[in-house]
Parts: structure tokens; C-alpha cells; sequence
């Protein structure tokens, strides 16, 4: 399987020695060797949000479930998909719906999210593999415990980022981030099933932005 880049391997290297991440590691790989073309997102692209976003850009986390199941969607970044995916994702219909609402921009191009992690915003599964059809299938590999880790990290080692956590499995990490030294975000997921119970008018774009003028950093070009 494919590595961490470096900046993150630095701050990450203790939490990489441990016999859960090792045995995650060869039953993730193993899993790809047998299965190639039914696990997703390709293996090249399992730790792409940490590529996109290095460890001393981040900003902004958006905390998602697990990688579309779809064959061709999952890219290694949360909610995102490759730009010539049509139709895209419910959520991410929702996600666009609710961001053109609240910042009055016209519709993205397509669905990558690529210019967000580019911008310091760490697009961040909780679990970053799984198989076709199959949504929640590595869930309890290990993956968990591996991203509580990225997030207990962040919020430790850094001040002033923006956690945006959709849904009550997103929201379970807020337990690992202090609110003194960050600000969370919290509403339901934007799945078809949740958006209008408040995720539909939560503003967090807008909000996220404000906060990052109010601590002197640069805002997200949503």
C-alpha cells in the first residue's frame, strides 16, 4: 500500500509504529491484491487528502464516512469526485446546494473537490478504504483508530482550525478537539436522508471563512 507523504510521516511516525497500523496496513494490501479492481479508492490514492493538504497547510477539516462504494468515484478525497463523474453523488449535490445557498457563487464546474485541498482544507475520511457496493465494509479495520489519531493531532499540535462535522459519526471525533483552541462545526450529514434535518442552512462555509479572517488567515475559495 501506498505511503504517507512526508510532511504528515513526520508528525504521524509513532502512530505508524503501532501493531494496529501494521495489521491494518497488510490486510488493506492484501485486500488489494486479490480484489484490484472492487476496492476503492485505487490504492495509489488511499492517503491523497494527506498529498493534496500537507501537514503545515492545513486550515479547515471536513470529516466524512467512508469512500463512495461506486465503481470510479472514490478519488481519496472526502465527498469529492473525479471531474468527469456525472451525475454526482447525492451528497455532493447537497454539499454544492447548500454552498451556492450560502455564499451566493455559482455552481462549481464539476464535482472535485481538488482546489479545496489545495487551499488547506484536509478532505479527511474516517475510514479510507472499501469494497464495491459494500459502504461500511472495512469499518472496525482499524481505520478509526488511525484518523481519531490524524485528529488528535491536529487539534493538539495546531490552533485556529475549522472542523466541519457532518453527521453523528463525524461528530463522535469532536471529543478528541478542544473548542478552547478551535472552532467545530456541527450539522446533520448532507446525505439525502439527513440534509433537511440541518444541514440545509448551516452556513458552515460562510462561518468557516469568517473565522479565518477573525484569526488573520487566508479564507477557503469555496
Amino acid at each position: 500500500m501506498t505511503t504517507l507523504p512526508e510532511s504528515w510521516y513526520r508528525e504521524l511516525k509513532q502512530e505508524l509504529q503501532k501493531p494496529y497500523f501494521e495489521h491494518l496496513t497488510q490486510r488493506v494490501g492484501q485486500t488489494y491484491l486479490e480484489h484490484p479492481a472492487a476496492t476503492f479508492p485505487p490504492q495509489a490514492q488511499v492517503f491523497r487528502a494527506f498529498e493534496l493538504c500537507p501537514w503545515d497547510a492545513v486550515k479547515v477539516v471536513i470529516l466524512g464516512q467512508d469512500p463512495y462504494p461506486t465503481q470510479g468515484h472514490a478519488n481519496g478525497l472526502c465527498f469529492s469526485v473525479a471531474a468527469d463523474i456525472k451525475p454526482l453523488p447525492k451528497s455532493l449535490q447537497n454539499i454544492f446546494k447548500e454552498r451556492k445557498s450560502d455564499l451566493q457563487l455559482p455552481d462549481l464546474p464539476n464535482g472535485s473537490l481538488e482546489q479545496w485541498a489545495k487551499q488547506g482544507v484536509l478532505l479527511l475520511n474516517s475510514v479510507l478504504t472499501v469494497e464495491e457496493g459494500k459502504p461500511d465494509s472495512h469499518k472496525n479495520w482499524g481505520w478509526e483508530q488511525f484518523t481519531d489519531a490524524v485528529i488528535e493531532k491536529i487539534a493538539s499540535d495546531k490552533t485556529n482550525v475549522v472542523f466541519m462535522l457532518w453527521g453523528a459519526k463525524a461528530q463522535k471525533k469532536a471529543g478528541h478537539i478542544d473548542a478552547s483552541k478551535h472552532l467545530i462545526l456541527k450539522s446533520a450529514h448532507p446525505s439525502p436522508l439527513a440534509a433537511h434535518r440541518g444541514f440545509f442552512g448551516c452556513k458552515h462555509f460562510s462561518k468557516t471563512n469568517a473565522f479565518l479572517r477573525m484569526v488573520g488567515a487566508r479564507e477557503i475559495q469555496w
